[in-house]
This record gives C-alpha cells, sequence and structure tokens, in this order.
C-alpha cells in the first residue's frame, strides 16, 4: 500500500471487548490490542491513561485516582469512559494521518439488548465516525477464523471472552442458534481469587489471578501437574505473603465457569436443526477468544459433546477483529452479515 494511501485510510474495525481491545485499520492490519481499561482523576474526571498505561495502575492507585473497566459482561456499562477510552484508541492508530471521518464496523455479543447496541453505535458515533455498522461477535469470529458462513453449512464457534462466551451454529450468513453466556475469563479469574480467599484466606489481585490462569490453569488433569507462586496479603495477619498452588487447585478453583460454558455449548446443541447438526458432526466446533486459550478446555469440550473441537490456530484472542478486517476489505460480499 503507498503512503498517500495509509495516509488517508480511513476504515477501521474495532473488537470492543471487556478484557482487552482490538483495532484494525484497513490496510494495516491490526494496529492495536490493549486492555479495556481506563485511569482517570476522582475529582476532574481528568483521563490520565488508557490501555496498557492504565492496566500498570491497577491496584496501585492512590486517593486521588481511580481504574476503570467501563465494559462489563462483554456490554458498556459506563457510556462517557466508554466513548473516551475508543475516542483515546482512535487517536492513537490515526496519529500520523490527516483525520478523515472513518467508516467503523465493531462487534457486539450475539444477545446485545437494542438499547446496548444503540451505546455502542452512539459511542463510535460521537467520537467521529462516518459511518458504523455492528455485527455479532460469534459471525466476525467464524469469519476471521476462515469458516464458510455464507454456505448452506453448519458451522459452530465458540468464543471465550473477557466478558461473555459466544456460542453460535452459523449458515447461509446467518446466525442459527445462538448462545451468550456471562461467563468467561474474567469470571475465571474470580473464581480462582475466591478460592484463593476462601481456602488459604490470602487476597489476591486480578492480575495475579489471570497469570494463574493461564501457568498452571486447566480444564483437564495435566500430566505431569504444575506449580506456581503466588502473592497476596493475609487476612487473618494482614501482611503480605506468598503461596505455592498447584494446578489441581486451580483447575477446582475453575469447576463452575467451566462447566457452565460446557452446558452452553450443550444447550446450543440442542437448539440446532438436526441438518446443521449433522454439518456440525462432520466439521466440528471452533473454539477462539483469550478464554479458549485455556489449557484442556478444548479436550474437556470433546469428552462432554462427543464432536470434533479444533482451536483457533492462527490467534484466538484476534479471531473477531480478524472478521471485522474481512468486513472491512470484502465489504458487499459481507454486507448481509451487519446491522
Amino acid at each position: 500500500m503507498s503512503f498517500l494511501s495509509r495516509f488517508f485510510s480511513n476504515d477501521i474495525g474495532i473488537d470492543l471487548g471487556t478484557a482487552n481491545t482490538l483495532i484494525y485499520v484497513k490496510g494495516e492490519g491490526i494496529v492495536l490490542n490493549e486492555p479495556s481499561i481506563v485511569t482517570r482523576h476522582i475529582m476532574t474526571k481528568k483521563i490520565i491513561a488508557v490501555g496498557n498505561e492504565a492496566k500498570e495502575m491497577v491496584g496501585r492507585e492512590n486517593s486521588e485516582i481511580q481504574t476503570i473497566r467501563p465494559l462489563k459482561d462483554g456490554v458498556i456499562a459506563d457510556f462517557e469512559v466508554t466513548e473516551e477510552m475508543i475516542r483515546w484508541f482512535i487517536r492513537k492508530v490515526q496519529a500520523n494521518k490527516l483525520f478523515i471521518r472513518p467508516r467503523i464496523v465493531v462487534s457486539v455479543p450475539s444477545g446485545s439488548t437494542e438499547v446496548e447496541k444503540r451505546a455502542v453505535r452512539n459511542s463510535c458515533e460521537r467520537v467521529g465516525a462516518r459511518e458504523v455498522f455492528l455485527i455479532s461477535e460469534p459471525m466476525a469470529a467464524a469469519i476471521g477464523i476462515g469458516l464458510p458462513v455464507e454456505q448452506a453449512v453448519g458451522s459452530m464457534v465458540i468464543d471465550v471472552g473477557g466478558g461473555t462466551t459466544e456460542i453460535a451454529v452459523i449458515a447461509l450468513s446467518g446466525v442459527v442458534t445462538a448462545d451468550s453466556i456471562r461467563i468467561a475469563g474474567d469470571e475465571m479469574d474470580l473464581a480462582i481469587t475466591e478460592w484463593m480467599r476462601k481456602k488459604y484466606n490470602l487476597l489476591i489481585g486480578p492480575r495475579n489471578a489471570e497469570q494463574l490462569k493461564f501457568s498452571i490453569g486447566s480444564a483437564m488433569p495435566l500430566d505431569p501437574e504444575e506449580e506456581a507462586p503466588v502473592r497476596g496479603r493475609d487476612l487473618v495477619a494482614a501482611i503480605p505473603k506468598t503461596l505455592v498452588v498447584d494446578s489441581r487447585e486451580i483447575r477446582e478453583a475453575l469447576t463452575d465457569p467451566v462447566d457452565q460454558i460446557v452446558a452452553g455449548v450443550r444447550r446450543a446443541l440442542e437448539r440446532t436443526p438436526p441438518e446443521l447438526a449433522a454439518d456440525i458432526l462432520d466439521r466440528g466446533m471452533v473454539l477462539s477468544g483469550g478464554g479458549g486459550k485455556l489449557r484442556g478446555l478444548r479436550e474437556r469440550l470433546i469428552e462432554a459433546t462427543s464432536l470434533p473441537t479444533y482451536l483457533d490456530t492462527e490467534d484466538p484472542l484476534s479471531a473477531v477483529v480478524r472478521g471485522n478486517a474481512k468486513v472491512l476489505d470484502e465489504f458487499d460480499r459481507y454486507q448481509k452479515v451487519l446491522f
């Protein structure tokens, strides 16, 4: 792509996630992948930091600043802060460009209400979008993975994000059946935090819980089982403390959220028409999203459903924004999946 076309590029795809926001700029690729976190001054409401910089401040705030995650369970919980976060990110990715009002494709959970969809659309319009199109997250993930969403064949995708797990059967450019459950990576982190508090009287932060999840967490037994240190505050002695926990404990902590994800997949399969169910039996299910990287989750789904299950081989975390990218790159082809 020429210098001038990069300079004037104004098509943007946004995966506005509870845990992370990813942005694609047409002709440049995925240019941003940062936490959906904002730090601001409590009294003045002035934004201090967004994304990676704000995440470094989590758990280290003083009495004058607060750290906010403006999206909860996949939808906007704080309209004003979400708008500021989107504006901040768009300015960052367009820093060296002549600003032209962009066309934006943004993904939303399949279970979003009309009010929630309107909040996303309004946020993008208020930061200067020329046009705003929405796409359901499971549809975007399926397109990003490369599933044949336009064909008369059933494709099933399970996108485990930060706030929601999106489960959908797709055929002929439409979602045939879907289940959006508000159990995903954040709930896994919370389950680990609660486990440590109840079993060891140890208070740990969300970052430590997430590190445990990905370092020794699993949905199925490991061979061999593993250990990891965890630091927190002893709730009895009120002093910092370090413990060593093993993967069996973290797996037990994750039992409930993993079980709920499996149950959601089974519900979606029960509602799938017989012809499409036969397609899924032949083609299997595809797992994506940052939470989909939990070790053993793919094997657990195979055990629970007896269906072939594959993990997105390119990058599970970016499946949705890659789908937004394909929609922007072939807009006329995919326009029917937008709303």
